[in-house]
C-alpha cells in the first residue's frame, strides 16, 4: 500500500529528528501550505518545538533538516529556512506526479485510512423528545453529527449512531393534556371541574366552551399539529375517550407514537439513520435510575436537603451542587442522564460523543463529572455543542417561538430547498458559531451564488470532460497509464497541492470533531477547478496535444474523486450532470 504524500513527509521530518537524539515522544508539529506560493508547498514548525529539549538554536535544527530532507530520495527539490526557524518545503515535480497515480488508484479510498485503529464510539445525537416536529436547532445537529459519524468512520473508527429521547416526566404529561384539552374543545365540553390528570398548579383556564373555562396546562405544546393529534384520537377511539380517567394517559401515548413515526420519517428524508434507538423509560423499567443513585449515595456523593435529593457536586469540583431527585420524587433530567451515560460505556464503547445544542452546556459538565465519579474512564466523554439557527428571509429574520408551535421545521424547509442544499448549508460553518439560514441564498438556482450547487456543479464539470472525450474518442488514463509531467501551470501545481491535503482534512475534521473542515475543503477544491475549467483558451483539456490531454483528463479524474468523497461525507449528491 502506498503512502500518503504529506503522511511519508511528515515520516521523514520524525525520522531525521529521531536520529538528532530528541527524548521522549515528539511533538505534534505543523505541515501547512503557506498562504504565499512563495513560501513553499509546505511549512513546517518542527525545528521551533524541539530546540529547546535538543539545545540547538532553532535555525540550526531547521538548517540540518533541510540538507537531510534533500538527500531524502528525492521528496523535497529545494528548502528554505524562513523567520526563527521555520522550514519551507517545496516539493519534487515528481511526487504531484506519484499524488496523481496514487488518487486514480485508490479513488474513493483516497483519504479514509485505519489509523483508529477501530476504536469503537458512539455519536448521540438529535435526541429530540417526541413532543412535537424537528426544528431548525434538530436539523442542524442532525446534520452535524450524522457527518462526524461519517468522518469518524473514514478514519477508522467503528461507529455507533444512537438516538436518546426522554418519554418520561412533566412534558410527556403536558404533551397529554395538551391533546386531551383539544380533543375535548373538539367534543364541545369544558373540563369543569378540573380534570385528575391536570395539575392546577400548572395550567391556565384560556380556553372556553359555552361560556365554560377548559383548563390547558401552562406552558402546553400549541400548533397544529397538536389539533391533529386530538382528532386522530377522537376518530379512532370516539367520545368514550374522554370519559376515562386515564384519558390524559392514552392521548400522551398516543401522541409520542405518531410523534416519533413522524420523527424518523424526517430523519430518513435528511439522509440521517440511526442504529440504535434509547429510551428514558427503559432505564426505568430495568433499574438503572435506582442502581445510580444507589451507587452515588454510596460513593457519598448525594445528600438530602429541603426534602430533595441532591449530588454533592461541589465535591467533584463543580461551582455549585444540584438536584438530582425534586421533593414531589420526579427526577430531575440529571439523573437519569448520569444513569444513561455509564450504561454506554457498559455497552462496550471506548469513546463517547455527545451532539448537543448550546441550552445543554451548563448540565454536560455534571453528568461527565458524576459519571467519571462511578467509574466512566476520565475525558471519555465529549461535548460537541452547536449553537443555534437563525432563518431569515429578504434579509429580516423570521421570528420562531418553540413555545407556540410558530417555529420553521425540518420537513418545511426541506421542501423548499432540498436536501442537499439544507445539509450544506447546515455543515459549512463552525458548530460553536451562530447560524444564520440565508433562506433566500438557498433557494437560489445560479450555482454561482449558491455555495452547494457550486460545489455540486465543480463535480458535474469532471463529468462533462469525460462525455466529451468519450464523444471525441479520447481514452480516459488510469493509474497505470496517467502521466502528470505535463502539468506545468502555477494554477495546475495549485490544484495537484489542494487534492494532497485531504487525507489530512479528513483526518483534522475527524480528531478535532470539527466537520465543517470538510465542507471549506469542497469549497476551496470548487473555487480553484471552476476557474480552472472556465479558462478554455489557457487551460484547454482535450487539446491538440496527446501529453497535455492525457495529464489534464487525469486532473479531472483526481479532482472528481475528492469531490465526490467530500461530498459523501457531508452526505450530499455528487451529480454527474446539472
Amino acid at each position: 500500500m502506498k503512502e500518503r504524500l504529506l503522511e511519508r513527509l511528515r515520516l521523514a521530518i520524525r525520522q531525521l529528528l529521531d536520529a538528532a537524539g530528541d527524548s521522549g515522544p515528539l511533538p505534534e508539529f505543523a505541515l501547512d501550505v503557506p498562504k504565499r506560493a512563495d513560501h513553499g508547498d509546505f511549512a513546517c514548525n518542527a525545528a521551533m518545538l524541539v530546540a529547546k529539549r535538543l539545545r540547538e538554536p532553532p535555525r540550526a535544527i531547521a538548517e540540518r533538516l533541510a540538507a537531510e530532507l534533500g538527500e531524502a530520495g528525492g521528496l523535497v527539490a529545494r528548502s528554505e529556512i524562513a523567520g526563527p526557524g521555520f522550514l519551507n518545503l517545496w516539493l519534487a515535480e515528481s511526487r504531484w506526479q506519484d499524488l496523481m497515480r496514487l488518487v486514480l488508484e485508490l479513488g474513493a479510498e483516497f483519504g479514509r485510512s485505519a489509523s483508529a485503529g477501530g476504536q469503537r464510539v458512539q455519536v448521540e445525537f438529535v435526541s429530540a423528545n417526541p413532543t412535537g416536529p424537528l426544528t431548525l436547532g434538530h436539523g442542524r445537529q442532525a446534520v452535524i453529527g450524522d457527518v462526524l459519524a461519517r468522518l469518524l468512520d473514514a478514519t477508522g473508527h467503528e461507529v455507533t449512531r444512537e438516538y436518546y429521547f426522554n418519554n418520561g416526566g412533566r412534558q410527556m404529561r403536558v404533551l397529554g393534556d395538551s391533546v386531551h384539552a383539544r380533543m375535548l374543545e373538539r367534543l364541545g365540553r369544558a373540563a369543569a371541574p378540573p380534570l385528575e390528570a391536570f395539575d392546577a398548579d400548572e395550567a391556565d383556564w384560556s380556553t372556553e366552551i359555552d361560556g365554560l373555562p377548559v383548563l390547558f396546562p401552562r406552558d402546553g405544546y400549541q400548533g397544529a399539529y397538536i389539533a391533529d393529534l386530538a382528532d386522530e384520537v377522537f376518530r379512532e377511539h370516539g367520545v368514550d375517550l374522554a370519559e376515562r380517567e386515564d384519558a390524559s394517559d392514552f392521548c400522551r401515548q398516543h401522541a409520542e407514537t405518531r410523534i416519533f413515526e413522524n420523527i424518523r420519517v424526517s430523519l430518513a428524508d435528511l439522509g440521517v439513520t440511526f442504529d440504535v434507538f434509547s429510551n428514558e423509560m427503559d432505564l426505568y423499567s430495568e433499574g438503572h435510575i435506582e442502581q445510580t443513585l444507589a451507587d452515588l449515595r454510596a460513593a457519598d456523593l448525594v445528600c438530602d436537603a429541603d426534602g430533595a435529593v441532591w449530588l454533592r457536586a461541589s465535591t467533584l469540583g463543580l461551582e455549585r451542587d444540584r438536584v438530582l431527585v425534586k421533593s414531589n420524587g420526579d427526577p430531575t433530567y440529571l439523573l437519569p442522564d448520569i444513569a444513561y451515560h455509564r450504561q454506554k460505556f457498559r455497552r462496550g464503547f471506548e469513546r463517547i460523543i455527545d451532539v448537543q445544542g448550546a441550552d445543554h452546556i451548563d448540565q454536560f459538565p455534571y453528568v461527565r463529572a458524576a459519571a467519571e465519579a462511578l467509574g466512566v474512564p476520565e475525558h471519555a466523554i465529549e461535548l460537541l455543542m452547536h449553537q443555534f439557527v437563525t432563518l431569515t428571509r429578504a434579509g429580516e429574520q423570521v421570528k420562531q417561538s418553540t413555545r407556540r408551535a410558530t417555529y420553521v421545521t425540518v420537513d418545511e424547509l426541506l421542501a423548499d430547498v432540498g436536501c442537499d442544499v439544507f445539509r450544506f448549508f447546515m455543515i459549512q460553518r463552525k458548530a460553536e458559531a451562530h447560524l444564520d439560514f440565508d433562506l433566500d441564498l438557498a433557494k437560489e438556482t445560479d450555482w454561482k451564488k449558491n455555495p452547494a450547487y457550486y460545489v455540486q456543479y465543480a463535480h458535474a464539470r469532471t463529468h462533462g470532460i469525460e462525455r466529451q472525450a468519450r464523444e471525441q474518442g479520447v481514452a480516459m488514463p488510469d493509474a497505470a497509464t496517467v502521466d502528470a509531467a505535463a502539468l506545468a501551470l502555477p494554477e495546475e501545481i495549485e490544484i495537484l497541492k489542494k487534492i494532497a491535503e485531504f487525507p489530512d482534512v479528513i483526518e483534522r475534521a475527524a480528531e478535532s470533531r470539527e466537520p465543517h473542515h470538510v465542507a471549506y475543503y469542497a469549497r476551496e477544491v470548487a473555487g480553484l477547478w471552476n476557474p480552472y475549467v472556465q479558462d478554455r483558451t489557457r487551460h484547454r483539456v482535450l487539446s491538440d496535444d496527446p501529453a497535455v490531454t492525457s495529464a489534464r483528463l487525469g486532473l479531472t479524474l483526481a479532482v472528481r474523486a475528492v469531490l465526490a468523497s467530500a461530498l459523501g461525507l457531508l452526505g450530499v449528491a455528487a451529480p454527474e450532470r446539472m
